[in-house]
């Protein structure tokens, strides 16, 4: 089974795609033939998704663009979904792409692109609904757990030492595996107006995310939560009897791992702290005006409010290059870390995730910094240039960071670089990666990464939208 650490490496076109539709006799008079599935063969269609594809693609003037967009943005509908209705409920499981299995965070990154749609596409919006009612339910199975099988199958990493159950794929403690499925869910009740899914389920698994938040503060100790892994790879476990390095508790949410599920070395993770301010604000919101529970909203208001003075106080420093800036990592006890991470949440994505805005003058010096070699972890070659991190190594760029860095960008001009990296970038296969080697993208890792895919498709559309003269 291949897991999310796999190095998939593709020196050439002939096997790549396989699985997606790809075909194998890739040549120049052919490249820009439709890589999607047979109509058949695809997971889950959307009237509205289809109309939006022939809309955007025929306001594209780059037919290589226009081609890539009509491969990526429908890729998790096309290829990862797995809909149903259970006990009268709908229920969807999505997995990554070429790891079968569901992460809160992919799953939930997969499917928003799709939510300005879920107005005028019923069965669409039962899909989401879907993902909904899956994430309550994961969250109450195990709210400290990342990734998680479609049954109780057991996983390959059953081995770990941590409270491994049947359910679970993986248990990294990841504090963005909570915040995702708030995203997803407070901005479905605010499109479609539908506040239905907001029932006793999801409502106890809130309080749960609450609970663990609180936990992770780690006010009264370590908590309930350790990990530990045999491994070569140090990135891959946690040390100190896997509770993680040492933190001084001062109001910030313990992570013992990134959203590339690496570990951490200061375990107050600052984007993931900005992601929970803002995910607790939004709960709060649905408990006070979906549930009558002003209660539960008011802990989630107290609890967001202590984050953020915790991240006035501890996040950020003053750069001799950069000015005001703010730090990935930080453990309370004045130790940070300055990098940045391709996996979202990230720095250069706070604007994104609007945590914080992309006018801020600290959001701007933190983002001159990360995306220049001050950054151990920005890669510039002769392919393009972009912002990796250990997960996969040295010198391999994400085109998930080129995506993010175009969505947070005021600039037209840089949105336009960005696209012709990403347009030059893709090895001739019309799909994201995980990452590419800077200096030769037929190198590229994952074949099959439908979060990347629908990034790079909702990055087209936002360009058509604000800068429909790049296209």
């Amino acid at each position: 089974m291949l897991t999310r650490r796999d190095f998939i490496k593709i020196n050439g076109l002939t096997t790549a795609g396989i699985g997606l539709g790809l075909r194998p006799n890739w040549s120049p008079i052919n490249k820009y033939e439709s890589h999607r599935p047979a109509p058949s063969a695809r997971k889950f269609t959307s009237k509205a998704v289809e109309e939006t594809i022939q809309r955007v693609k025929a306001a594209i003037k780059d037919p290589e663009l226009a081609w890539m967009f009509e491969n990526c943005y429908p890729n998790t509908l096309d290829t990862t979904v797995k809909h149903s209705v259970k006990d009268g409920r709908p229920d969807t499981f999505v997995i990554t792409g070429d790891i079968d299995a569901m992460w809160m965070r992919d799953s939930s990154a997969q499917v928003w692109p799709y939510l300005p749609l879920i107005s005028k596409d019923a069965e669409l919006k039962q899909l989401i609904k879907g993902v909904l009612n899956r994430q309550a339910a994961c969250v109450l199975i195990d709210p400290y757990a990342n990734a998680f099988n479609a049954g109780s199958t057991g996983s390959e990493w059953d081995s770990d030492d941590t409270a491994m159950k049947p359910e679970l794929h993986e248990r990294k403690w990841e504090v963005d595996s909570l915040c995702y499925p708030i995203r997803l869910a407070y901005h479905y009740w605010k499109i479609s107006g539908d506040s239905s899914f907001f029932d006793e389920t999801w409502q106890k698994a809130g309080k749960l995310i609450l609970t663990t938040f609180r936990q992770q503060q780690r006010k009264d100790g370590h908590g309930p939560y350790h990990f530990q892994r045999k491994t070569e790879v140090a990135s891959d476990t946690a040390p100190n009897g896997g509770y993680g390095n040492p933190v001084k508790p001062v109001g910030l949410i313990c992570s013992i791992f990134r959203p590339s599920d690496d570990a951490t070395i200061y375990p107050f993770l600052i984007p993931s702290n900005y992601f929970a301010e803002l995910s607790l604000r939004q709960l709060a919101e649905m408990f006070r005006m979906i549930a009558h529970d002003d209660k539960t909203a008011s802990a989630c208001e107290a609890l967001a409010k202590e984050v953020n003075a915790a991240l006035q106080k501890y996040a950020t420093k003053h750069h001799p290059m950069f000015g005001g800036v703010l730090a990935y990592e930080v453990d309370g006890f004045g130790n940070q870390l300055f990098m940045d991470d391709a996996n979202v949440p990230s720095l250069l994505a706070l604007p994104y995730l609007g945590a914080i805005s992309a006018h801020n003058p600290l959001y701007q010096n933190t983002r001159r910094m990360v995306l220049s070699d001050t950054n151990p972890y920005f890669f510039k070659g002769t392919a393009a240039e972009g912002i990796g991190g250990p997960h996969v190594g040295m010198d391999y760029i994400w085109p998930m960071s080129i995506i993010i860095r175009a969505l947070t960008s005021t600039s037209g001009a840089e949105v336009g670089k960005c696209l012709h990296w990403l347009k030059t970038t893709h090895a001739g296969t019309g799909f994201m990666h995980e990452s590419f080697h800077k200096n030769n993208p037929a190198d590229f890792t994952r074949k099959w990464f439908a979060w990347a895919n629908t990034l790079f498709g909702e990055l087209i559309i936002k360009t058509h939208q604000y800068y429909p003269g790049i296209l």
